[in-house]
């Protein structure tokens, strides 16, 4: 009607401008209504279902309020952010048009589209998954509409393989390794490699590993120190500073690790043959030897240099384990060599992690979920592989050669790529010290802005018969960094912290083997890293960390599917709460779930989820905190959007008087409910 008559239009204008205005995020829910949530602030306005067709949840929006049936609402009026320009969605046909429903939980209705130019819309069908960019928004201009453009399409609706291929597109992440070379040449970098070839160097990998990138090599002294040599694939003598490879790397960060399939950082020929350090294969290795005293301290005799090795035994982390834990591995027993070597190096591994125990930080043994897929790309099971005697004793022989990259980088030229973590988060820690005052810890604030006090911190954490205050404590924690200059770890406990031990992997590790190269040959660094570079790493590892959970999500819907048919117990430990429930993780499997706070206890009068606390009390009764676990069933699986609800099995009484109660009135629906 407005729109038809432009007095009432103008009339309507100005009415609005005498309107109060409100800026903030729109939060949309599952009934077609929604929400103006405003920034630092617990306030929110309620939007109509007829306002909310011009939004879309997370659009960032400057809103009038007036009074609508009594009733403050939100009508938006101006868009200042857009919450989704790319997007990953699927073909929906509605009267043989070409529309796309974003593939997100808020977002369900079909967007109206076209297919770009050069893509044929023929070959899209109903249920395709597609790449497509939004081109017209209600709010801009005289669109009165969402429209979307077709840029890809990604595959097919049934394909097995769709989680994999939808979740590197939308984090818009490379789904092949980069092309193979026709040859490859070892650079003229002024080294002198020596000849390491006769030592019985082993490597301690998974059955399947082909890109095995660290050879060990331990003697184990009279009295009791360990000289530990540790060998590293050599990727950066066949790739040049700035050369396509090196560009292509960068771009890449990291190799991509997915459940069931990993995208490499390089190609293949490198990573899992011309620089695998596989056995009985001569290769071209950067070193590191150091002595570790027989109380765990790494003495000052770190010494990097350039070597050919040839490893003599490629083992598997189950068979040492078996063997150390047991005594015995099955079908499988090392040489007299091998076996010296293996003992030195649990010898060192338990100095270390004794010394990082007592004077750094351990962090608890968690098991790593292990998908089996099929040969179709279909879940067949979930295995959970604990971290073993093997897995420990690698872990610990590369965290001490990190030390000595970051302690030689810092002494000769005070940069590098440098991993750092500042302890708890400054605008946090009073909160923080709240916690710990009410728990009675015995640290004082200025003592956690130190490294020595917040270790100690940390392995007192640790020793408590509960880890909740362990979780809630880590709410007020820094992130875990990457820059170019070096900087305390507080998370892990040291002074200094620096990869270099997967290059074939990880771009930041090539450029700490180029700075020690020159710290070896005592030429100038080929390469520097800049002021971006922990940026860049940081936003690549965030990326395939959220690929690898989104992955997860799909395959463990699929795998779940007959939890709720078949009424299947799980343990679950809770590592979340806000105010609608909280989060838990399934033991049995690694699967997140949420359990929502009507699915605890259907009375809201008597649920308190309370995140702050992070607790849970029913009748003013401390139910659930973080930390605990206790037995789940799962109330849903939702296909469409990834998503497991689950149900705690213990069950909570009806109060006396409930039968009595009185029966519920209709409400206008409120932000709680939504």
């Amino acid at each position: 009607m407005f729109q038809d008559n432009p007095l009432l239009a103008q009339l309507k204008k100005q009415i609005q401008e005498t309107l109060p205005k409100k800026e903030g995020t729109i939060k949309a829910t599952d009934r077609g209504f929604g929400f103006l949530e405003i920034d630092n602030s617990k306030d929110s306005f309620f939007i109509p279902p007829n306002y909310m067709k011009n939004v879309m949840h997370g659009d960032r929006v400057i809103a009038v309020i007036r009074t609508e049936k009594e009733r403050e609402v939100a009508e938006p009026q101006e868009l200042v952010e857009q919450c989704m320009t790319r997007f990953i969605g699927r073909i929906k046909l509605i009267r043989d048009r070409l529309h796309v429903v974003p593939d997100h939980p808020q977002l369900k209705d079909a967007i109206k589209a076209r297919a770009m130019k050069g893509l044929n819309p023929e070959l899209l069908k109903e249920g395709d998954w597609v790449v497509a960019n939004m081109t017209r928004h209600p709010l801009v201009g005289d669109n009165k509409t969402f429209f979307c453009e077709v840029q890809e399409k990604i595959t097919d609706s049934n394909d097995k393989i769709a989680p994999w291929w939808v979740t590197l597109a939308r984090h818009d992440l490379p789904n092949a390794e980069p092309a193979p070379q026709d040859s490859w040449n070892m650079l003229e970098e002024g080294l002198e490699r020596r000849d390491l070839t006769d030592l019985p160097f082993i490597t301690i990998d998974g059955e399947s590993t082909k890109d095995m990138d660290d050879a060990l090599y331990t003697v184990a002294k009279e009295d009791g120190s360990f000289e530990l040599t540790v060998a590293i694939a050599d990727p950066t003598s066949y790739i040049t500073v700035g050369d396509s490879m090196d560009k292509e790397a960068r771009q890449r960060g990291f190799t991509i690790y997915l459940p069931g399939r990993n995208i490499p950082m390089l190609p293949r020929e490198l990573s899992d043959e011309l620089c695998s350090l596989m056995e009985g294969e001569k290769r071209p290795a950067l070193c590191c030897q150091v002595t570790v005293d027989k109380d765990g301290v790494i003495q000052d005799n770190i010494e990097f240099f350039a070597a050919w090795i040839q490893s003599q035994g490629r083992l598997s982390y189950d068979n040492v384990s078996d063997l150390l834990e047991h005594g015995n591995a099955e079908g499988w027993a090392p040489s007299d060599v091998i076996r010296q070597q293996i003992d030195a190096l649990h010898g060192f591994a338990n100095a270390r992690s004794e010394w990082r125990a007592n004077n750094a930080v351990v962090f608890p043994d968690r098991p790593d979920y292990r998908f089996e897929l099929s040969a179709d790309n279909d879940v067949v099971a979930i295995h959970t592989d604990p971290r073993r005697t093997a897995n420990r004793m690698i872990e610990e022989a590369m965290i001490t050669a990190n030390i000595c990259a970051g302690r030689v980088l810092q002494e000769k030229f005070g940069f590098g790529v440098y991993n750092y973590h500042n302890g708890f988060n400054p605008e946090k820690l009073d909160a923080a010290m709240d916690f710990l005052t009410e728990a009675e810890a015995p640290f004082e604030k200025e003592q956690l802005l130190t490294l020595d006090g917040f270790s100690s911190l940390r392995r007192w954490l640790n020793a408590l018969d509960t880890t909740y205050l362990d979780n809630r404590l880590r709410k007020f924690q820094a992130y875990s960094e990457v820059g170019n200059k070096p900087a305390p770890h507080y998370a892990m406990g040291l002074d200094v912290y620096a990869t270099w031990t997967s290059p074939i992997r990880k771009y930041g590790d090539m450029i700490n083997h180029r700075l020690l190269k020159a710290v070896i040959s005592g030429l100038e660094p080929s390469q520097v890293p800049d002021d971006e570079v922990g940026e860049e790493i940081a936003n690549h590892r965030r990326h395939h960390r959220m690929a690898e959970r989104d992955v997860a999500d799909w395959l463990y819907v699929r795998l779940l599917k007959d939890a709720v048919k078949d009424e299947t117990v799980f343990t679950a430990e809770v590592f979340d709460i806000n105010r609608a429930g909280m989060r838990v993780r399934l033991i049995e499997n690694g699967a997140a779930a949420f359990i929502p706070g009507p699915l605890i206890m259907d009375n809201k009068k008597r649920i308190e989820c309370n995140g702050d606390l992070g607790v849970i009390n029913i009748d003013n009764v401390r139910e659930f905190q973080l930390g605990d676990m206790f037995e789940v069933k799962l109330a849903e699986v939702r296909t469409a959007t990834r998503q497991l609800v689950a149900k705690p099995v213990k069950t909570f009484p009806p109060l006396v008087d409930e039968q009595q109660a009185e029966a519920p009135k209709t409400e206008q629906p409120t932000e709680e409910k939504a």
